[in-house]
């Protein structure tokens, strides 16, 4: 452990650093798990399991080695450039643990909604692997704040955002640590709907209907049912008021013990309950009616929130199950890590994985890509220049067998990457038969007689 605190900034860990390294990361889990890491710096409170890891890499002497360098500034990297997604959300992925790699994911949530995340994962259950959830506060990855993280070793977030917020989930392994995964991001109400056997479509008029010829606006949702419904406690709390007003008719008002907001129940035929009486969850209330300035029209319920410092806000979000559901997994994942092709002249590269997501290129016939991940009927892929999205799986095809095959000119450099200052792996002799296994450019993909695969000029 000297040796490699004594390492200079910079230097590249070879393998028997890598092996220290690994011995190092064990002794992290163990810094991490079993003793506060405060008594090494006292002076610096982790605040996430993920902070408490760099910490431990530095006290145990690893914290300056290039690679553990790599691992924070992947971490940052991922922050500004994540994956845009809607909910729900489920992929099918693989992390290689040759490399540090974080992976980063930017949806949109609404008030009201509580969001499950989690993370199966094929690896072993002692490695650990980090689940930071952020708010945006700007575009760039310097504006983003963190908001919740998962316990250390826990692979299970849940959060609900005080207010309508854009997130972002940063998903990364300890050092030398990776495997298959499968992250699955839902949102679901965090309140109970408030008549007995309702749903969705039995709401007419929404939040912010106008009313009174305009003069003002609808502060709720009407649900409209027999009367005679029950109307049930749509969180555990206790009841303020129970009263009858001009307005609502027979009200109840009930004070949600867990979120600090106020659930107004308006237009009701029967009360039973009290004020101070404690409700949980599906209790019944009342019964749903007409009562108030309510008598003109069917049988409803008028449901509203109302939050100290906001005063009403939509009642939809806090009450509305998922409208879609996550399509099953129907793609070969053994090709996930692994390079594929496209099988088709003009394949499209896509943002989002359905065929209305706008399409970000098209793709030659052969162009080869890394399977990075899978959804649906779709793979996220990265192209050898570092770009990325989706394409249709039954597009692709794995690169096993040779397109076609040609034969070099005069000698050639035989690269690492479709680049011409990628590293040279081997030299091609002169008139080799080479097999091309695919394209991407001016670039092709071949393996040379020796075995070697690597990326030569195809002009």
């Amino acid at each position: 452990m000297e040796a490699m605190h004594r390492r200079r900034p910079g230097v590249r860990i070879g393998s028997g650093s890598a092996h220290a390294l690994r011995v190092g990361a064990a002794v992290v889990v163990i810094l991490v798990g079993c003793r506060p890491i405060e008594t090494a710096h006292d002076r610096h409170r982790p605040s996430s399991p993920r902070e408490a890891y760099l910490l431990a890499l530095d006290a145990a002497g690893l914290g300056a080695t290039a690679l553990a360098r790599d691992w924070r500034a992947v971490g940052d990297e991922a922050l500004g450039d994540p994956l845009a997604i809607t909910l729900p959300f489920r992929e099918t992925g693989y992390l290689t643990p040759e490399r540090p790699v974080a992976l980063a994911y930017r949806f949109t949530v609404r008030q009201g909604r509580r969001i499950t995340l989690s993370l199966d994962r094929t690896s072993s259950d002692t490695d650990l692997v980090f689940l930071d959830l952020f708010g945006v506060t700007g575009e760039s990855a310097s504006g983003v704040r963190p908001v919740a993280s998962a316990d250390s070793g826990a692979t299970y977030l849940e959060y609900m955002p005080p207010r309508d917020a854009e997130l972002v989930l940063r998903v990364q392994p300890e050092l030398l640590r990776g495997g298959r995964y499968t992250l699955t991001i839902s949102g679901a109400p965090t309140l109970t709907f408030p008549v007995h056997g309702g749903r969705l479509g039995d709401i007419r008029s929404v939040f912010g209907d106008p009313r009174d010829d305009g003069e003002r606006s609808h502060h709720g949702v009407d649900i409209f049912a027999s009367r005679g419904t029950p109307v049930v406690a749509a969180s555990e709390g206790t009841i303020t008021r129970v009263r009858t007003t001009p307005l609502g008719g027979k009200v109840i008002w009930l004070r949600d013990h867990r979120d600090r907001q106020s659930l107004y129940y308006a237009h009701l035929d029967s009360q039973f309950v009290t004020v101070g009486q404690w409700v949980q969850p599906g209790d019944t209330l009342g019964l749903v009616g007409n009562t108030g300035n309510a008598v003109t029209t069917p049988p409803h319920l008028h449901f509203a929130i109302y939050r100290r410092g906001e005063g009403p806000v939509d009642p939809w979000p806090f009450i509305a199950s998922p409208a879609s559901r996550l399509p099953p997994l129907e793609v070969d994942t053994a090709v996930l890590g692994q390079w594929t092709r496209s099988a088709r002249e003009g394949l499209r590269l896509r943002a989002r994985p359905t065929l209305d997501s706008p399409p970000l290129e098209e793709l030659p016939l052969h162009t080869a890509m890394r399977g990075v991940a899978a959804s649906g009927r779709w793979y996220r892929v990265r192209l050898p220049d570092g770009t990325g999205g989706y394409v249709a799986s039954w597009l692709t095809e794995p690169i096993g067998g040779p397109v076609h095959e040609r034969r070099t000119g005069t000698a050639a450099p035989l690269r690492a990457g479709p680049r011409a200052d990628a590293p040279v792996v081997a030299t091609l002799g002169a008139g080799e038969p080479l097999p091309v296994l695919g394209r991407f450019g001016p670039f092709l993909m071949v393996q040379a007689a020796a075995g070697a695969i690597g990326w030569t000029r195809g002009d």
